[in-house]
């Protein structure tokens, strides 16, 4: 019950997030938006923990260190540079890769074996990425596009070594809720120094529009979201927790064809089809949802 509940919570707050970050874009420059995200979600976050009589120092600070610099940093300069260059929809589509990213990555850092599914999933995957883009890139070329998708895979990278560290905080005894607390406030102070030596502006907008998306971000998005995907890692393994990212894709396409006008062409419905088709064949025999439905 508890697996199935975290699942649903971060299909729907991920599948929303990234209209906000859309929402984001324009008024300043994305590195301030992005620290203004996790400064606001750290406040947040430890005076919660505080509040509650729940707030420590984690045992250990070098996979801290490192899952900062993946999940609340880096992968988020990437996916707002993404974002300012194709839809936010595509965006999450792309993202929704990192269940192959995770089962390489979990090769490498703990020795996992990769399934042949992973194999398989990932040329499903990357064929469904290539009708998804087809028309933007042979009917009308635009190499702004292909920007786009090198960000968003270059996000989606570092969102899954942030996975990979999350594994490592909690096989130290570091729970995922003070890992992200802690995390989020050393990726807001990276992202201060990015900030300083790039001589941006901390300007706030006026906009609610702006505003608002921020708190979304900041409270749901980052204190919230993060909190359910990665209490799953921890609960299920950084494979299966990884699932969730098969049906937000939805959530957000919907969103991007509501509020920004996305246009969908034949091939583009083929290409999620085969990229969520992908993410299903990692998990082929189904085992997923009995393990959700434990515990």
């Amino acid at each position: 019950m508890i697996n199935s509940l975290l699942y649903a919570a971060t299909v729907l707050i991920w599948g929303t997030t990234w209209i906000a970050i859309a929402w984001q874009i324009g008024p300043v420059d994305i590195v301030v938006s992005v620290f203004y995200r996790f400064a606001l979600a750290c406040v947040v976050f430890l005076v919660g923990l505080a509040l509650l009589g729940r707030l420590e120092l984690p045992k250990q600070w070098r996979f801290v260190v490192l899952q900062a610099l993946c999940l609340f940093s880096f992968n988020f300069l990437c996916f707002y540079q993404a974002t300012s260059l194709i839809p936010s929809g595509l965006v999450s589509v792309i993202f929704s890769l990192a269940t192959v990213l995770n089962a390489i990555n979990a090769r490498i850092f703990f020795g996992e074996r990769v399934r042949p599914r992973a194999i398989a999933a990932g040329l499903i995957g990357a064929v469904g990425l290539v009708l998804l883009f087809w028309h933007d890139l042979t009917v009308s070329f635009d190499f702004s596009v292909i920007q786009g998708i090198g960000w968003a895979i270059a996000g989606t990278t570092f969102f899954s070594l942030g996975n990979m560290m999350s594994r490592k905080n909690s096989q130290h005894g570091v729970s995922p809720v003070i890992a992200n607390a802690w995390g989020m406030g050393i990726g807001a102070l990276v992202l201060l120094v990015i900030i300083a030596l790039g001589g941006a502006s901390l300007s706030l907008p006026s906009s609610s529009t702006y505003v608002w998306a921020l708190i979304y971000l900041a409270v749901i998005g980052s204190v919230v979201g993060f909190s359910t995907y990665l209490m799953m890692v921890a609960r299920l393994g950084s494979d299966r927790a990884a699932y969730a990212t098969v049906l937000f894709p939805v959530v957000a396409l919907l969103m991007s064809t509501i509020f920004e006008g996305y246009e969908w062409h034949a091939t583009a419905i083929a290409g999620v089809a085969l990229t969520i088709a992908g993410n299903l064949v990692m998990f082929a025999r189904w085992d997923v949802f009995r393990t959700l439905r434990t515990q």
